[in-house]
C-alpha cells in the first residue's frame, strides 16, 4: 500500500491527544475532497503495507472524536472514520474522504487544497476558475436539466451501444447479464426517468443531442504550403455520438495512409507519418476530457510539416504540458469509464505513454503539448529524427519484446544517442532514481543500453556493441567520449589556454558532455599530480604542473 492519489499514511503518532495537529489532517482530507477522494489511514507508517504487529488502539472512541475536529475545521468535506483491523490483526484508523463533485472544499480560515499525485498542493486563487470549471464537468454528465424522456432515444444508438458493452472482454459478466435500462442506469445514461446529458449525448435523438449546451464538433483541415486551406472534413451536424465521431476522423481523413519507406537488406517498410494509433489517442483525448460547459470546436489541423489538435479548455487540474507523461486525471469521469469499456481508450494515465511510445517507436520527435487560457494544442512533427533511429527502433521492437515504457526510454536515447540521469528524467518527470528505473526496465539486463558514472554524472547510452551489430550511422558526438580520451582532449585544452576556469574549460571541449563526468575527469587529474588549481569555488583555474608541461 503506497501513498498515491488515493492514499494517504501516517503513523499512530500522529494522536498526540490534544496535541494532535488536527489542522494538518483537515488539510489533508481537503486535499483529497477537492481531487477524486481517498484514504487516509492513522496507524500505518509510510512505505509499509500493515500496521505494526500487536497495535492496538485502546481508546475505542478516537473515530468519533477524528470526525468531530475534521468537521470543525473543514467546509463541504464528507469523511467517513471506521476502526480496522488488518491481515496481521493489527489495529488501524481509516478515513475514507469522498470527492466533493460539485462544490468546492476548503479549511474554516479560507485556506484551499488539491492532491496532486502523492503530493498536497495549495490552490493559487488564479486557478480557481479552472478547478471550478472541472467541477462543473462532473456534475454535468449526471444533469437531466434538459428533461428528456428516458424512452426517447436513437433505437439504432441505444441498440449498438447495449450489443457492444454486452460483447467486449472489459466488461464484467455481471455487469452483461443486467437488463437493458440496468446498463443504462449503470453508465449513466438515464436518470429518475430522464435521459442525462451524457445519454443524450450518446444514445440521443438528433434534436436533443443539439439542444446540449456545447454539443462536441471536430474540424479536419488540411493546409498547404502558404498556409492555405486546401480540404476540410466539418463534423457539426450532431448526428453522431463520441465513438461515431472518432470512427468519422480514422476512416474519413486520407492523409493517416500517408507513409515513408525506409529499406532493410531486401526488405522495405512503410513507416506513417501520423501513425493511426498516436491519432486515435489525441482524438480520444480532445473528446474524453475536453470540458462540455465551454464553448469551442474541437481542431485537427494538418500542415505539411505537422498536425495540430487543438481541443476547448485547459488541461485537468494538477495536470501540465510537463507533467502530462506521469500525471493523469479524468475530467468527464463517466464518459472515460464508457470509453475504456468498449475497447476504444487506454487506463487512465496510459494514454499518453502509448502515444510516446508509438511516436518514438517510429524514429519522431516528441509531441508538444501547449496550454492558454482557452485551449490545449498537442503538435505532432511530420518528419523522423533520422532513418537510423527509425532502424534502430525497428530492430530492438522484433529482436526484443519491450515494455511500453523501455521503447520510451531506448527511443529517447536512441534519438540523442546518449543523456544523462538528470536530462532522461526531466524529459519523463521522474524525480527519483527508483522512477527512472522503472522506465529503463531491462535495458541494461537486455544489453540494449549501458550506464557508466556514478551520482549526478550517471550517463546512459545505447549499447555501442548493438550499433555496431545493426550498422547504425548516427551523428558522431563526444557524450560518450572514454575517461582516457576525455583526460587528453583536458590537457590539450590547458596547454593552449593555461589559467581556465571550469566554465571555459567546458565550453571549449563541448557542452554535449556531462558537466559532472568533466568535474570527475579533473579532479582525477589533480590527484594524479598532472593539474594543478589556484582560487575557490567558481573563481578556481585550473592550470598544468610545471614539471609535466616540462616533460611534455
Amino acid at each position: 500500500m503506497e501513498e498515491k492519489t488515493h492514499t494517504d499514511k501516517k503513523s499512530l503518532k500522529f494522536l498526540k491527544g490534544k496535541q494532535t495537529d488536527w489542522s494538518e489532517l483537515a488539510k489533508d482530507c481537503v486535499c483529497f475532497a477537492n481531487a477524486q477522494g481517498g484514504f487516509i489511514y492513522i496507524g500505518i507508517d509510510d512505505k509499509e503495507k500493515f500496521p505494526p504487529e500487536k497495535q492496538k488502539i485502546s481508546d475505542r472512541n478516537l473515530p468519533d472524536v477524528i470526525q468531530k475536529n475534521i468537521a470543525h475545521r473543514t467546509v463541504n468535506v464528507s469523511v467517513a472514520v471506521t476502526l480496522e483491523a488488518a491481515e496481521n490483526k493489527a489495529e488501524y484508523i481509516k478515513i475514507q474522504v469522498f470527492r466533493n463533485a460539485q462544490s468546492i472544499a476548503s479549511t474554516t480560515d479560507g485556506k484551499y487544497y488539491i492532491r496532486v499525485h502523492d503530493e498536497c498542493k495549495p490552490i493559487p486563487p488564479d486557478e480557481m476558475s479552472r478547478l471550478a470549471a472541472d467541477k462543473n464537468a462532473f456534475a454535468w454528465e449526471e444533469q437531466t436539466s434538459k428533461q428528456v424522456p428516458a424512452n426517447q432515444y436513437d433505437e439504432q444508438k441505444r441498440m449498438a451501444f447495449l450489443q457492444e458493452i454486452r460483447s467486449v472482454a472489459r466488461v464484467s459478466r455481471f455487469i452483461k447479464e443486467m437488463s437493458d435500462d440496468e446498463i443504462l442506469d449503470f453508465y449513466f445514461f438515464q436518470k429518475n426517468g430522464f435521459l442525462t446529458n451524457l445519454g443524450v449525448l450518446w444514445i440521443g435523438q438528433r434534436n436533443d443531442r443539439a439542444s446540449l449546451l456545447y454539443p462536441p464538433a471536430i474540424q479536419v483541415i488540411r493546409y498547404g504550403e502558404q498556409d492555405e486551406k486546401v480540404w476540410k472534413l466539418l463534423l457539426d451536424d450532431c448526428f453522431s455520438n463520441p465513438k461515431e465521431l472518432l470512427e468519422r476522423v480514422l476512416n474519413d481523413v486520407p492523409d493517416w495512409q500517408e507513409s515513408f519507406e525506409i529499406s532493410e537488406g531486401m526488405f522495405r517498410k512503410n513507416i506513417p507519418f501520423f501513425p493511426i494509433e498516436v491519432v486515435r489517442e489525441l482524438a480520444l483525448n480532445a473528446l474524453a476530457h475536453r470540458t462540455y460547459t465551454t464553448r469551442g470546436d474541437i481542431f485537427i489541423n494538418i500542415f505539411p510539416d505537422r498536425m495540430e489538435i487543438h481541443s476547448p479548455g485547459r488541461l485537468p487540474f494538477g495536470v501540465t504540458p510537463q507533467n502530462i507523461l506521469s500525471q493523469s486525471a479524468r475530467r468527464n469521469e463517466h464518459l472515460s469509464k464508457v470509453f475504456y469499456d468498449l475497447g476504444l481508450m487506454e487506463k487512465e494515465g496510459s494514454g499518453y505513454d502509448l502515444i510516446y511510445a508509438m511516436l518514438l517507436g517510429s524514429g519522431k520527435p516528441l509531441p508538444a503539448v501547449k496550454e492558454t487560457d482557452e485551449r490545449v494544442t498537442v503538435i505532432v512533427k511530420k518528419q523522423f529524427v533520422s532513418k537510423e533511429a527509425v532502424r534502430l527502433m525497428d530492430r530492438a521492437a522484433s529482436e526484443f519484446s519491450l515494455k511500453q515504457k523501455e521503447v520510451i526510454s531506448l527511443g529517447l536515447l536512441a534519438q540523442q544517442q546518449s543523456l544523462t540521469a538528470l536530462e532522461i528524467s526531466t524529459l519523463l518527470n521522474q524525480n527519483e532514481e527508483t522512477g527512472l528505473r522503472n522506465w529503463l526496465g531491462r535495458l541494461i539486463d537486455l544489453e540494449l543500453v549501458v550506464k557508466t558514472g556514478k551520482a549526478k554524472g550517471t550517463q546512459y547510452a545505447v549499447n555501442p556493441e548493438f550499433i555496431r551489430k545493426i550498422n547504425f550511422k548516427g551523428k558522431t558526438n563526444l557524450k560518450n567520449i572514454e575517461d582516457y580520451r576525455l583526460e587528453e582532449l583536458a590537457l590539450k585544452d590547458l596547454k593552449a589556454y593555461p589559467n581556465s576556469r571550469f566554465s571555459e574549460i567546458h565550453q571549449r571541449m563541448g557542452l554535449e558532455i556531462n558537466q559532472f563526468k568533466v568535474k570527475r575527469i579533473l579532479k582525477l587529474m589533480i590527484e594524479k599530480g598532472i593539474l594543478q588549481t589556484e582560487g575557490e569555488r567558481k573563481w578556481m583555474k585550473y592550470f598544468i604542473k610545471q614539471n609535466v608541461q616540462e616533460n611534455g
